[in-house]
């Protein structure tokens, strides 16, 4: 089967490029799917930059999430069908119009939804509820600090924190965004600025603050740390400060950023009785099992549909990946055949 796909020589933006090539046919246990949509996450950037340790060596197709329909069956696939509509993450590889994969990642696209909606879905929900739950050890009526509170890990973590009754605080990189906080159900909102720690009591008004969902860096990684109620946990996912708009990374910049970064002592954790744990959504994709059981316990909650806020064909998917960089989105970016 012929197939288009962008590969991808880490390093820079502009070497990725639009090629035909082959595509196999499925192996046993996979199927081939023809990609629809494609969703966009911040791995994907740092893997262009070649900054994402889990990238691959030479030449590849970034991109971790896709929708779309079966194509083909590979040999001991009992659970889908050609015609099916199913969504799917994958290690790298989604940037394409077909795609190869382990039918174990793959999940029926639920009744309703898009396919930009589909692609829009396992990567960030799975990255909120994992680290809420799993690493942040979420408890009822807890108070929850989400940073990037408009995106799509921020959409999730909001909704899910709200099942649990907590109190929650979400932080945007400009005020155009705070409307939307308000709509999406946030208890607080914050403009990430010079007054966010006075403006980070302010929201907390006597609180004691529990869990932090962080993925910024820097000082407000500092900050927050520092106001962590006795057991509090930060979960970091992220760091979007390293990230800016441009076919490379201003290394310059992340030098500075990284020489300077905050500096927690884990001697002093046991004099402030607080706890910070890294996660990447890479780890979880080799938990196949695991990655299944938190899928259904999502499904019993009522979450509703994802956010997609911004939409490409997939001939400007470097449109869509600068738009991404900027930080002025809302909900996910999305790029649709």
């Amino acid at each position: 089967m012929q197939r288009r796909a962008y590969l991808q020589h880490s390093g820079s933006l502009s070497y990725l490029k639009l090629a035909e090539e082959q595509l196999p046919d499925p192996a046993p246990g996979e199927v081939t799917v023809e990609v629809k949509a494609i969703g966009l996450n911040f791995a994907d950037i740092f893997a262009i930059w070649g900054l994402y340790s889990a990238t691959p060596e030479g030449e590849f197709v970034p991109g971790l999430e896709y929708s779309g329909v079966v194509a083909r069956v590979g040999e001991g696939v009992d659970g889908f069908r050609e015609g099916d509509e199913v969504m799917g993450v994958i290690r790298f590889g989604a940037y394409a119009t077909h795609l190869n994969i382990d039918a174990r990642y793959l999940l029926p696209l639920p009744e309703g939804w898009s396919f930009e909606e589909g692609a829009a879905y396992l990567v960030q929900v799975l990255t909120a509820y994992y680290a809420l739950k799993e690493l942040g050890n979420i408890q009822q009526g807890q108070t929850v600090l989400i940073h990037s509170a408009a995106g799509g890990v921020g959409i999730w973590a909001n909704r899910i924190a709200r099942q649990y009754g907590a109190f929650t605080i979400g932080t945007v990189g400009s005020a155009g965004k705070l409307d939307f906080l308000r709509e999406e159900g946030y208890d607080r909102g914050i403009v990430r600025s010079r007054a966010f720690k006075e403006e980070l009591g302010e929201a907390l008004s006597g609180r004691e603050l529990h869990l932090i969902m962080e993925c910024i860096g820097g000082p407000v990684l500092k900050v927050g740390y520092e106001m962590l109620a006795p057991q509090g946990r930060m979960v970091v996912y992220g760091s979007a400060r390293y990230a800016s708009v441009g076919n490379r990374p201003n290394y310059l910049k992340l030098a500075w950023y990284y020489l300077t970064r905050p500096r927690i002592d884990p001697q002093k954790m046991i004099e402030s009785n607080k706890g910070v744990l890294g996660f990447n959504l890479i780890w979880l994709y080799h938990k196949v099992d695991l990655m299944h059981e938190l899928l259904g316990e999502l499904q019993g909650m009522d979450l509703g549909k994802p956010h997609v806020g911004h939409t490409f064909p997939l001939e400007q998917l470097r449109d869509a990946i600068r738009l991404f960089q900027s930080g002025k989105t809302v909900g996910k970016v999305v790029v649709r055949r």
